[in-house]
């Protein structure tokens, strides 16, 4: 007899289903996002396996949805923001598509810090939070709508050129930079390490040429160095950006704890991580609150308070801060201006009351969005205003050429006269303390 031949065995039903489920789920979900009637990004697997077009409607849907929804100001600048999809969807094909239709459509909320990145963009700010990018360590701003260097990095290609605050940067490379906007100097300025960049620089109304070669750039936000005046701490704060920033503050107002005084420099500290606006205000305050942040949309106000179960740094402070302190720096010198924790000297801030949130979008862009604005502790709106010092001291050109910083002179006399006048009453209270029956008497008179 010839063996029976065994039966197939059939595929589990159960097995059949989650196929089928998984096939369909794809399918829906790429003709969903081709249809746009998906607002908010799916798992970045489907955008990997979807064609361009697909996904430049997701991230032009998405950046729609995300402005909309999370936009300080749900008026959207008193524009009907459901046209934006009418009149740019139907001729999205290409990711460069996408990119020109969010730059203008978040243009039209004229919000200068509202703003779409790019993927090498979103990458960049993503570094600059890790402390690490490749360029010649520079920060830049536009000032008399000239682009112009605020400060070099210590120990990058810049300071090793003698790179100065306030020189004017007429072009970079051959390209000149009249109209130029920050965010496209730093692009034509930064690239691979080993590479070449020079730029063309007016100062004190003499050119001056300087080949620079791009390298890693480690950023350190905080600098210290000692004073003639050893019983002073001075220590500058470059930047918030970097997630490190409060750590290293930290480490230094510790090895500051045998000093009498200190000199917090934010000077052309444009800003950062509002986390480390908050971390380094708690250091020296004791309680009370740190910033009111507004949420314009709901009306929603949400106060930091300063934490009470630490040990504050208690000696006397002065905050330098000039026309590029802004944002974070002035969240910062806000707080300790309003409970008088320390004196501000120098020039008026910035003034940049708004607060931003970063968004992922699909392929790897990004946005940064307004979300809120704050004001200081007593209720002060500063957006647009800036933060008056309580002395105002200038610092010219002049002063820089000549090596002279009246700023932070000025702030040393007035520590010096701080700690006279508290060695005097020290001195005062141990001359009483040995004589209890006089001081009854002058306590009693």
């Amino acid at each position: 007899m010839t063996p029976s031949t065994p039966p197939k065995k059939r595929p589990s039903p159960m097995w059949l289903l989650g196929v089928f489920i998984f096939v369909f789920g794809l399918w829906v979900g790429v003709q969903l996002l081709d249809s746009g009637r998906i607002p908010r990004p799916v798992s970045q697997w489907l955008y990997e396996n979807a064609s361009e077009k697909t996904v430049a409607l997701a991230l032009f849907d998405d950046a729609w949805y995300r402005a909309k929804n999370e936009y300080v100001d749900d008026s959207m600048n008193g524009q009907d923001w459901g046209r934006w999809k009418k009149d740019y969807r139907p001729f999205i094909e290409t990711y460069d598509d996408a990119y020109v239709a969010i730059n203008t459509m978040l243009t039209s909320l004229n919000d200068d810090y509202t703003r779409f990145l790019t993927p090498e963009q979103m990458n960049e700010q993503h570094l600059q939070i890790d402390a690490q990018l490749f360029g010649v360590g520079i920060q830049i701003m536009v000032k008399d709508k000239q682009l112009t260097v605020v400060s070099a990095l210590s120990d990058t290609p810049a300071e090793a050129a003698g790179l100065m605050p306030n020189d004017k940067i007429m072009r970079i490379d051959d390209e000149l930079t009249v109209g130029m906007s920050v965010r496209d100097a730093a692009d034509r300025i930064r690239g691979k390490e080993g590479t070449q960049v020079t730029l063309e620089l007016k100062r004190q109304g003499e050119t001056v040429v300087v080949p620079l070669t791009r390298s890693r750039i480690t950023m350190k936000s905080v600098y210290s160095e000692p004073l003639e005046d050893q019983t002073i701490g001075y220590v500058r704060l470059s930047t918030f950006i970097s997630e490190r920033a409060s750590d290293e503050m930290y480490q230094v107002l510790e090895s500051f704890r045998d000093k009498k005084a200190l000199i917090l420099d934010l000077r052309g500290n444009y800003g950062g991580l509002l986390q480390n606006a908050l971390t380094i205000a708690d250091f020296f305050l004791s309680e009370g609150n740190i910033v009111q942040v507004v949420g314009q949309r709901h009306g929603m106000v949400r106060d930091t308070q300063a934490h009470r179960d630490k040990e504050d740094i208690r000696q006397p402070m002065v905050v330098l801060i000039d026309g590029g302190s802004a944002s974070a720096s002035e969240i910062l010198s806000g707080a300790l201006k309003d409970h008088h924790r320390a004196r501000l000297i120098g020039e008026t801030s910035f003034g940049k009351g708004l607060v931003q949130k970063i968004v992922t979008l699909p392929h790897h862009a990004g946005m940064n969005v307004t979300i809120s604005r704050y004001l200081t502790p007593d209720g002060h709106d500063i957006h647009k205003k800036g933060i008056e010092p309580d002395e105002v001291v200038p610092f010219t050109e002049g002063d820089y050429m000549a090596g002279k910083d009246p700023q932070k002179e000025a702030a040393i006399r007035y520590l010096q006269s701080v700690m006279r006048e508290t060695a005097q009453v020290d001195t005062f209270a141990h001359s009483v303390s040995m004589k209890p029956d006089l001081s009854t008497r002058w306590l009693a008179g």
